[in-house]
This record gives structure tokens, C-alpha cells and sequence, in this order.
């Protein structure tokens, strides 16, 4: 299970992101240094990426709603407590959309690395 909530954290924020429907840019690299090479993304279908969209948006509200607490908890004892209730909502919310949390990060993952995944995910968001 640990290897699920640090997954699940760590895609909240890109989940933030979409929920609000922000652009995602890629970067370019500074001059004087080798572009990073990428790997192609795999061919997402639409249901398999509205599914990660609904997902984001619940994992996005989630965190709004447990930040608050984390912020508040006095000590790291409280803050574990915090982190793993937001965390076991988090994974519950990205099964309930019929995703595991390898999927659900996955896509994640390959959005960081293709600007027309982006796109598509973007356009399925407005």
C-alpha cells in the first residue's frame, strides 16, 4: 500500500492543475544543453483519459480539502494522519473511476512528456 500513496500524493498536483483547467508548457532547454529525449506516450484512448480527468478533478478536490489539516496538524505524528487519510480518499477516488493508481500515474507521467496528450486532456477539461 505505501507504494500507492506516495503515487497518489504525487499526482495531486498535476490533478490541481487540471481541475482548473491551467496550461501545462513544456520546457524548452537552456541553451548549451541537450533537449530531453522522450519517450513516446502511449495511445490513450478518449474513455481512458475522461476517466483520468474525472479522476484528477476528485484527487484535486481531495487535496484542497486535506491542506488546510495538513497545514494545521501540530506535529509529524498529526501530519501522518492527515497525509494518510487524504491519501486513502485519493486512491479510493481514482479507483472509483475504474483506475488503478499505476494508470492513473501513468497518464500523468506521459502528459509531462507530450504536449498533444495535453492537448487532448485540455480539450475533454473545458
Amino acid at each position: 500500500m505505501h507504494k500507492q500513496i506516495s503515487k497518489a500524493m504525487m499526482a495531486c498536483a498535476l490533478a490541481a492543475g487540471l481541475a482548473g483547467g491551467s496550461a501545462m508548457a513544456q520546457q524548452a532547454a537552456p541553451q548549451g544543453t541537450l533537449p530531453r529525449t522522450t519517450v513516446p506516450a502511449p495511445d490513450y484512448s478518449d474513455a481512458q483519459l475522461k476517466r483520468f480527468v474525472s479522476a484528477s478533478q476528485k484527487v484535486a478536490m481531495i487535496s484542497q480539502e486535506y491542506t488546510p489539516k495538513l497545514e494545521a496538524a501540530k506535529d509529524d505524528t498529526g501530519k501522518k494522519k492527515v497525509f494518510e487519510e487524504a491519501d486513502k480518499k485519493m486512491v479510493e477516488a481514482v479507483h472509483n473511476e475504474g483506475m488503478t493508481v499505476d494508470q492513473f500515474n501513468g497518464i500523468n507521467q506521459a502528459l509531462q512528456q507530450d504536449p498533444k496528450l495535453v492537448q487532448r486532456v485540455q480539450e475533454m477539461v473545458k
